[in-house]
């Protein structure tokens, strides 16, 4: 078998590297080329692993295997789907797998009665802006919406992540997870209604803690209007 290095140009030489030459980099075992498609669907692969099991380090553990199966065996890739799709497939059969050594699966039909009846719209939040105040607010809103997308029945949550989260078409989504369009269609519907239910029922439950004017604020408040007065007393008005 040839060098590496004789047959292909070196990373550093080649900086628009498509795919398919990052994976024929990575059949050579070209770390860099590894690392660089690790990089590029790190994201895709945890949200949807997530999206089947319980916890983040169960789903690092499945991605983890997943990289190592999908490179141990590059030669299994056929290109008849995309790389993408392909190493998806292996993270969804990991997650699986994990799964099924810690609970059976919850059947379709059982998790579709919990489906509340809505408009299927999602909540927008606004964005903010820079400052402690609002960086603590989004961290809030992220784990919101990361308790309510946790929160789903795991067929309604895998669609959901893949469609909404990662913008899969509907096909794309069908061909992967092997579902018609149908099904997939009405699985985002309804994992957006049950979002939405989730996020209505949290937010309601917040309104009253809205804009605090109680304690140390309340209290400084006080104190300058008491003075205030004070000096207008004092003058005369």
């Amino acid at each position: 078998m040839k060098d590496h290095a004789t047959v292909l140009p070196r990373l550093a030489d080649r900086s628009d590297l498509s795919e398919a030459a990052l994976l024929e980099h990575a059949r050579y075992g070209d770390e860099t080329a590894i690392g660089l498609l690790i990089r590029r669907y790190n994201q895709r692969l945890f949200r949807v692993v997530r999206a089947i099991l319980p916890d983040d380090a169960a789903a690092e553990d499945a991605v983890q295997e997943a990289y190592l199966a999908a490179f141990s065996n590059l030669a299994g890739f056929r290109g008849d789907a995309g790389f993408g799709t392909w190493l998806t497939r292996i993270a969804i059969n990991e997650a699986y797998q994990g799964l099924r050594r810690t609970r059976p699966s919850a059947p379709y039909d059982a998790v579709a009665d919990q489906v509340a009846q809505s408009d299927g719209r999602v909540i927008a939040f606004p964005a903010s802006g820079p400052g402690v105040e609002e960086e603590l607010m989004r961290r809030d809103v992220r784990k919101l919406l990361e308790q309510a997308v946790s929160d789903l029945p795991e067929p309604f949550r895998l669609v959901f992540t893949l469609r909404e989260m990662e913008g899969l078409s509907v096909r794309e989504v069908a061909r992967l997870l092997g579902l018609s369009l149908i099904t997939v269609k009405t699985r985002d519907f309804r994992a957006r209604r049950l979002l939405r239910r989730h996020l209505e029922a949290a937010l309601m439950g917040g309104f009253t803690a809205a804009f605090p004017f109680a304690g140390a604020r309340c209290d400084a408040f006080r104190d300058r209007v008491l003075r205030e007065l004070a000096a207008r007393r004092r003058a005369g008005h």
